[in-house]
């Protein structure tokens, strides 16, 4: 069994199904698994398999039809974010060891300048118009010696996809995801997250397919659905709300970032979403004002996942029921969490020695799992760090409550320690964010010559709307203790975050 066997299971039980939908173009199952196994076999014809095959794409149905022909032919996918630097690309190039590139023509300024940083890499694949130093995608296909699925012998802990964490505190490591991983992962949504997912749904993927989205594609492969593609390269609500009306999309999967700009739009009036009934969100902190506001404005889909990419996407899970609270304050409260661990997952908190801590008191959020990465490729060292004492170290702050919701304050690295007492920026953020003039923030700490360390937020105001550094100081006196509160605010028009929607706070120190 392999993480791209869904493909071809469900062409065989629901050929005609839409399996990609795009504003000019519906491919079925039975054409798409037809179209993913000669890109199998044009790769195995090139060279053994388990070999890497870089993606570098914008959101378009190649991208992803390549992510399955990689696992259907053994080889491995090393998916590249669309927003990096041409050095960052060659570095994932160089530490990969990537023999296949294939990009979408979008991107053929920054291929033509890796070209010249990199010598590793033998094929490069153009999706659209290419030039001739580059093979196209379609031709590719055409010239494939067959089209049936290639008999390539895959073991569950060979490795499917080689995930490249986001790089917010150094140099990106690549997380060794299993076929054992991902199948997991596949369980873990139609257990615990998407259990309602069926064959008539349309998944609309607007998050970067480097990203979350293409997990998120597996449960609904393992079904039978469609998966359709924005209108728009960049995301835009407008494009997004009118994808939704138009295919009929009733799944997703944003970063907050992304719902936040959907709440602030003013066009949704204009458009039929009755369909949506799934919108998946993790990656970052959804703020409980930020989360109320997205509830108002689509209603109750919304459900929240945690997990990192060493254990992909389905370590904790807060479903759609549990995010109606009415007046509870209890519910309420529990907003602020992931959720409980999901059906194979052991969660616990650990403290600096490795032992497990009690509920309600705040250490290093670990992970036993079948979903837990293999290792880290070619870094043994940041390996037996991470994965000491048989468990996944998330390098994640937070603690459990006594009914088992995880609680999150902040990464490890951002802890703030000032005058001898842990500060973790994720609560104060939660405070600022209540604040009317406030649209988004980021707590970091900055030396301090007397405590070490101090507060620091970085404001973005609401737009129409004014407040000073000292209406923020007062407001978190008013709600926090007062070793907690900023001593220094500074307003910016928007925040420095990755392809992923995660702020970037090493800029803001």
């Amino acid at each position: 069994m392999h993480a791209a066997y869904w493909l071809q299971r469900s062409a065989q039980r629901t050929p005609n199904n839409a399996l990609w939908i795009t504003e000019s173009r519906t491919i079925t199952y039975r054409e798409g698994a037809e179209r993913v196994n000669r890109l199998a076999h044009a790769m195995l014809a090139r060279g053994a398999s388990k070999n890497r095959a870089a993606i570098l794409s914008s959101n378009r149905f190649e991208g992803l039809e390549t992510f399955l022909a990689c696992m259907t032919s053994g080889n491995i996918p090393v998916p590249m974010n669309p927003r990096l630097h041409p050095q960052e690309y060659a570095f994932l190039l160089e530490d990969s060891g990537a023999r296949f590139v294939f990009y979408s023509e979008d991107f053929a300024d920054q291929v033509a300048r890796l070209r010249t940083l990199v010598s590793g890499v033998e094929f490069w694949v153009c999706i659209g118009a290419g030039d001739d130093q580059s093979i196209g995608y379609e031709s590719l296909l055409a010239d494939a010696p067959a089209d049936t699925h290639p008999n390539v012998q895959i073991d569950p802990d060979d490795v499917a996809w080689l995930f490249y964490t986001s790089g917010t505190t150094g140099k990106p490591k690549g997380a060794m995801e299993t076929h054992r991983n991902l199948i997991t992962m596949c369980q873990q949504f139609l257990l615990g997250i998407v259990p309602d997912v069926a064959a008539s749904d349309v998944m609309l993927h607007v998050a970067p397919i480097s990203h979350g989205t293409a997990s998120c594609m597996m449960p609904h492969l393992a079904v039978g659905a469609g998966n359709a593609f924005p209108l728009s390269k960049s995301f835009s609500p407008d494009k997004v709300f009118e994808a939704i009306d138009r295919f009929r999309v009733t799944s997703t999967f944003m970063a907050p970032t992304m719902i936040n700009m959907l709440v602030k739009s003013d066009v949704r009036h204009r458009y039929q979403l009755s369909s949506l009934k799934n919108v998946i969100y993790g990656g970052g902190p959804m703020y409980v004002e930020q989360l109320r506001q997205a509830l108002d404005l689509l209603g109750n889909v919304f459900v929240q996942i945690y997990g990192q990419g060493e254990a992909p996407m389905t370590v904790t899970s807060l479903p759609k029921d549990e995010h109606l609270v009415g007046t509870d304050k209890q519910k309420t409260a529990r907003l602020r969490s992931c959720g409980r661990e999901l059906p194979a997952v052991r969660v616990a908190i650990l403290d600096d020695h490795d032992c497990v801590l009690p509920a309600g008191q705040f250490g290093e959020v670990c992970v036993r799992s079948d979903l837990v990465m293999r290792g880290y490729w070619n870094r043994p060292d940041a390996t037996a760090e991470t994965l000491r004492s048989g468990w996944l170290h998330t390098g994640d702050i937070g603690f459990l409550d006594s009914d088992g919701y995880l609680f999150l304050t902040d990464r490890k690295k951002d802890l703030i320690i000032s005058g001898g007492s842990n500060i973790y920026p994720r609560e104060i953020e939660e405070v600022i964010c209540e604040h009317p003039s406030v649209a988004d923030v980021a707590v970091v700490g900055i030396p301090d010559e007397l405590w070490g360390e101090a507060v620091k937020a970085v404001v973005v105001r609401r737009a129409g709307k004014d407040v000073s550094e000292a209406e923020i100081i007062d407001h978190c006196k008013n709600h926090l203790a007062s070793y907690k509160k900023p001593t220094k605010i500074e307003f910016v028009a928007e925040l420095p975050k990755n392809a992923a929607g995660k702020v970037l706070k090493r800029e803001l120190r």
